[in-house]
């Protein structure tokens, strides 16, 4: 049984908002078989996890851990979808915000493109390593803005999350270092590929290069402070 499964169960109880004996009566269970469930301490058989996800309308994949979506839908290319829309109307509220993440956006876009036309898989894995990372830890600073959101949420617990992933983040970081080290040294022929100067990325990317150029002098501007 996946270890997941304690947690994602005892977590849709409580978004239901019932207690464990109400939960047994409905689960057709004794409350101490499902505390022990619940902990962890005891595995269910397979009639429990389909009366369990009928009872909570989820998958069986999400109950067990192995669909992040409540439904067990698998993600596609289709399905991610930047949810801006293009003629919202932007306010003195937004303004700001819409222009910080298109920045982001539009810069992130050269720098995946770029990516891959290195054509260097494991430089691709241990880049998204790393912004995936990043973005777990704001996410997760962003979540505890209300004191009500339940931290069941995660697996790794919150005392020590950010500094697990802050030396995920490192390895990452130094990982990718020597991935591009070693493509440079083969005199990879993807190397004019990757070539980068600011004449060339006004070339390639008129739209967006303006959005890099300003991203990488803000983040300057940061770091000499």
């Amino acid at each position: 049984m996946d270890s997941n499964f304690p947690r994602i169960l005892s977590l849709l109880r409580k978004e239901k908002g019932i207690s464990q004996k109400q939960a047994a009566i409905k689960l057709g269970v004794s409350q101490s078989l499902l505390s022990h469930y619940e902990k962890g301490i005891r595995e269910c058989g397979l009639l429990f996890v389909l009366k369990a996800a009928e009872f909570y309308e989820v998958s069986c994949d999400y109950l067990l851990g192995r669909s992040p979506d409540r439904k067990g839908t698998i993600i596609t290319i289709d399905d991610l979808k930047d949810q801006q829309k293009e003629n919202e109307e932007p306010n003195s509220k937004t303004l700001k915000l819409i222009y910080k993440k298109k920045i982001l956006f539009c810069s992130l876009n050269i720098l995946f493109d770029i990516l891959n036309k290195a054509q260097n898989i494991k430089l691709v894995d241990e880049v998204f390593s790393f912004l995936y990372l990043a973005v777990y830890r704001i996410f997760r600073i962003i979540f505890r803005i209300n004191k009500r959101n339940k931290n069941e949420m995660f697996v790794v617990k919150d005392s020590v999350a950010n500094q697990f992933a802050q030396a995920e983040m490192t390895k990452s970081e130094a990982k990718a270092n020597i991935l591009a080290e070693e493509i440079n040294f083969k005199k990879s022929e993807n190397l004019n590929n990757v070539e980068i100067t600011t004449d060339i990325l006004e070339q390639k990317y008129p739209q967006n290069h303006n959005a890099l150029l300003n991203l990488v002098k803000h983040c300057e501007a940061i770091i000499k402070n």
